[in-house]
């Protein structure tokens, strides 16, 4: 299926009896997110929001990892406090509620028929918000978890802060995020992160998908909008929160420290939040 705006073959997309068949197409770097993947997912999941005959969809990572998160090269671009290193932090439109690193996630949620989210390997970072999107999340049991931002000193801005809440006790949220530990699947699936776990989640993800797909699809997009009528109604204002936070620590002297210390293989030395950062607490 052509589909304009996918570059370097970054995403790709089969259909077959109404079920759309998307993987991330960058398995010799476990799915990590750059730029060119970034611009291609959202354009599929764009694609697939007018897309006649849709009945679900199957989205998974080509390779061993579903996506490892961001590509180490982004992290280049961070010393630029204002982000005009990258396209991700772009606003897919004049009057949109998403940047582009939001929106290969919310698309998912636009979407208007159900998509199954199979995972192995790796979902961490923006691959962990990415899944997070899905309707359903099937994972192999040892594929490892984890919402990783603050380890690089930043915060799930990519919708996460939203869709963990929907998900997990707020307790847990603020744990997986405070800690951002990495854990595996049967855990994930203990904590409500993951919907079932299976030795091979592409197969279960098609399978579940051929079953919806056999329902009415009126009833079926009905049901999606009708689950999702809440979520829409709080996003436009989390995702603006996230963005407002995200553009605070996007080369930040911590924000570098924590990144730097990881290449350098030592602990980091982060200094305490500045008056500007108390200042900024206080007026909320």
């Amino acid at each position: 299926m052509h589909i304009d705006g996918i570059k370097d073959n970054r995403v790709t997309v089969n259909l077959h009896n109404g079920i759309a068949d998307v993987r991330l197409n960058r398995a010799d770097k476990r799915n990590a997110l750059d730029d060119a993947l970034f611009q291609s997912l959202a354009a599929a999941g764009d694609a697939l929001t007018s897309l006649p005959g849709l009945r679900a969809v199957v989205l998974s990572g080509e390779g061993e990892s579903f996506c490892a998160g961001l590509d180490f090269g982004s992290f280049k671009g961070m010393s630029q406090r204002d982000g005009k290193t990258s396209t991700i932090g772009t606003m897919v439109a004049e009057d949109a509620m998403t940047h582009l690193a939001q929106q290969v996630c919310w698309v998912w949620q636009e979407v208007p028929v159900p998509v199954i989210a199979a995972l192995q390997g790796h979902a961490l970072g923006g691959g962990m918000q990415i899944a997070l999107c899905a309707d359903i999340r099937i994972a192999h049991p040892d594929t490892q978890l984890s919402v990783r931002e603050v380890f690089w000193g930043l915060i799930p801005d990519m919708t996460g802060t939203l869709m963990l809440s929907q998900l997990v006790r707020p307790d847990v949220a603020r744990e997986l995020v405070y800690s951002a530990r990495i854990l595996q699947a049967d855990e994930g699936h203990a904590l409500g992160l993951i919907t079932h776990l299976s030795e091979d989640p592409l197969v279960a993800a098609q399978s579940l998908a051929t079953e919806i797909a056999s329902r009415s699809p009126d009833a079926v997009r009905a049901a999606k909008r009708l689950l999702t009528r809440k979520l829409k109604a709080e996003a436009a204002e989390q995702f603006a929160a996230e963005r407002q936070e995200i553009h605070r620590l996007i080369g930040s002297a911590n924000q570098n420290e924590a990144v730097k210390a990881y290449f350098e293989k030592r602990e980091p030395e982060f200094t305490d939040a500045d008056s500007g950062e108390l200042d900024h607490r206080r007026q909320k």
